[in-house]
C-alpha cells in the first residue's frame, strides 16, 4: 500500500542529494516499475505523487523530468526546515530572489541593516542582509564576526550595488554630488536603513548637517523614487534600479557590498534563498534593474 510513497521519497532525496538535477529525466513509468520490481499502477502513483508537489513535471512518451524548482520542493516533500526568518535591507534585486524562495523565506521586522543586525543578534531572525561600511573600513563582516561571535559566523556575498541620488528627470537642479543638496527636499529613509547611515556619513563628509536638506522620510528605496517622482522631494539617495523604474535621473555616487549575514548553522535553512539568487531566470531579471555587479552572487565564507 506505501510502496508508492517510498519509491516518490527515494527520487526526491535523489533531488535534494543531487542524484537528480533539475531537466534531469525520469526512467519511464514501465522502466522504473522493472527496475524497482513492482507494478506499473505503484510507479504511476508514485510519479503523480511527485508532480502535484512540483518535484517533476510530465514529459513526452510517458517520461518525466526534474522541474525547475524541483529541489526545493522535494525538501518540502521529505519534510524541510522551518522557513529562514530573514531581516534586514530593502533591495529590489533581493524583492526578485525573495518571489523565487517563496514559502522557504519568511521576512521579519522593519526593513534596514540595523534592524537586521538587531534582530539577529536577538535571535528573532535567522540571518540579515545588509550594506554597511565598518569604522574599520570594511564592509558588513566586521559586524558578522563581533554579533555572532562563537556562533561559527558566515557572510554570503550576494552582490554589488550602485547607491546615488535620485532627481527629476533632466536634472533641473543641477545636482552634482552631496554638496548640492543643501537647500534642497530630500527624501530620506527612516532612521535604522543602512541607505540611511549611508545619507547621513556623506552629508557629513559634505560639511552639511543631517537637517540641511529637511523632506520626507520613507521605508523603500521604490518610495524614495515615488517622493522624487511625485514632486513631493527635489531628490532623494537610492539604488539605480529605483531611478530606473520611475525615468528619474541618476548621479551615481558609490558602489557597495551586499552581504547575508548569519551563523555556520543557519546555512541549510538559507539554502533555498542561495538557490534563488543564482537561478539564471532571477538573475537575468536583477541585471535588467540596472546598478547591479552579480559576480560572485552566492559565495559563502567562513569567518574566522
Amino acid at each position: 500500500m506505501g510502496k508508492y510513497l517510498d519509491l516518490s521519497e527515494q527520487i526526491a532525496a535523489d533531488v535534494v542529494s543531487g542524484a537528480l538535477v533539475p531537466g534531469a529525466a525520469l526512467p519511464s513509468i514501465r522502466d522504473a516499475a522493472r527496475r524497482q520490481g513492482t507494478s506499473v499502477s505503484t510507479v504511476s502513483r508514485a510519479y503523480r505523487r511527485l508532480a502535484e508537489a512540483g518535484v517533476i513535471v510530465p514529459g513526452d512518451r510517458r517520461r518525466a523530468r526534474v522541474a525547475h524548482g524541483g529541489l526545493r520542493a522535494a525538501r518540502l516533500l521529505l519534510g524541510s526546515p522551518a522557513a529562514l526568518r530573514l531581516a534586514g535591507s530593502d533591495d529590489p534585486a533581493l524583492d526578485l530572489a525573495l518571489a523565487r524562495a517563496s514559502g522557504s523565506v519568511t521576512t521579519s521586522g522593519a526593513r534596514g541593516s540595523l534592524h537586521g543586525l538587531t534582530a539577529l543578534w536577538r535571535g528573532t531572525a535567522d540571518a540579515a542582509v545588509i550594506h554597511l561600511r565598518h569604522v574599520s573600513g570594511g564592509y558588513n563582516a566586521p559586524f558578522a564576526r563581533t554579533l555572532l561571535r562563537g556562533r561559527r559566523p558566515a557572510l554570503v556575498h550576494l552582490w554589488r550595488r550602485e547607491q546615488g541620488l535620485l532627481v527629476p528627470p533632466g536634472n533641473p537642479r543641477g545636482v552634482r554630488g552631496t554638496a548640492s543638496l543643501r537647500g534642497l527636499r530630500l527624501a530620506r529613509r527612516r532612521p535604522g536603513a543602512g541607505t540611511r547611515v549611508l545619507l547621513d556619513r556623506l552629508l557629513a563628509d559634505a560639511g552639511l548637517p543631517a537637517d540641511a536638506a529637511p523632506g520626507p522620510q520613507v521605508g523603500s528605496h521604490l518610495e524614495v523614487a515615488l517622493c522624487v517622482a511625485s514632486g513631493a522631494a527635489d531628490a532623494g539617495l537610492g539604488v539605480r534600479a529605483a531611478a530606473t523604474a520611475l525615468g528619474l535621473h541618476f548621479v551615481p555616487l558609490l558602489w557597495e557590498e551586499y552581504d547575508l549575514v548569519l551563523a555556520e548553522s543557519a546555512l541549510a535553512r538559507a539554502e533555498p534563498l542561495l538557490e534563488a539568487v543564482t537561478d539564471q531566470a532571477v538573475r537575468a531579471a536583477q541585471a535588467q534593474l540596472g546598478g547591479y555587479d552579480l559576480a560572485g552572487t552566492g559565495t559563502v565564507r567562513l569567518l574566522e
